[in-house]
């Protein structure tokens, strides 16, 4: 972990809970990431508990954005004082596809050009959906909302192909 910890007061923008990180930790990460492009995934703790995150550039400011996975209730703690380390993480964040999921997306042409046409994080967000699923009940209902999203045929989680 990084040598240098620091405090920092809880801020939010929107509804989005974060810190600013210092220049000189910043600078470290820079450094460690070969860039200063976001997003920068980095490791940490934030008052003892590890984390996993990305360090994001938002309106010409480095935040790193604190998640109630990292901080318990972190919404409504803004402008508590919190302890935090952070540094680079260079270790594999590959999330690989369900293999039914990439199965059943293969088996349509249009689901596979919808599915390549997707942005990086609308692809993530449904990989790591049916990822996150415990049932094969519901992996497989999932896949075929998932499938029918992707044909065109149906919005999923509110969102139509496309949009």
């Amino acid at each position: 972990m990084q040598n240098n910890p620091f405090i920092a007061s809880l801020e939010i923008i929107g509804i989005n809970p974060f810190v600013f990180v210092p220049e000189s930790i910043l600078q470290d990460i820079f450094q460690a990431a070969g860039k200063c492009k976001s997003p920068i995934p980095v490791r940490g703790m934030v008052n003892g508990n590890p984390f996993r995150q990305n360090l994001m550039k938002y309106l010409g400011e480095w935040r790193l954005y604190i998640n109630l996975a990292m901080l318990k209730d972190s919404p409504k703690r803004i402008g508590e004082i919190i302890e935090i380390f952070v540094e680079f993480d260079d270790s594999d964040r590959t999330i690989t596809v369900h293999p039914q999921l990439d199965k059943a997306i293969r088996e349509d042409p249009v689901a596979v050009k919808n599915f390549e046409n997707l942005i990086p994080s609308a692809k993530l967000e449904l990989i790591r959906y049916i990822n996150n699923l415990k049932t094969e009940v519901a992996i497989k209902r999932n896949i075929e909302k998932i499938v029918s999203y992707l044909k065109g045929e149906t919005d999923f989680f509110g969102r139509k192909i496309g949009r």
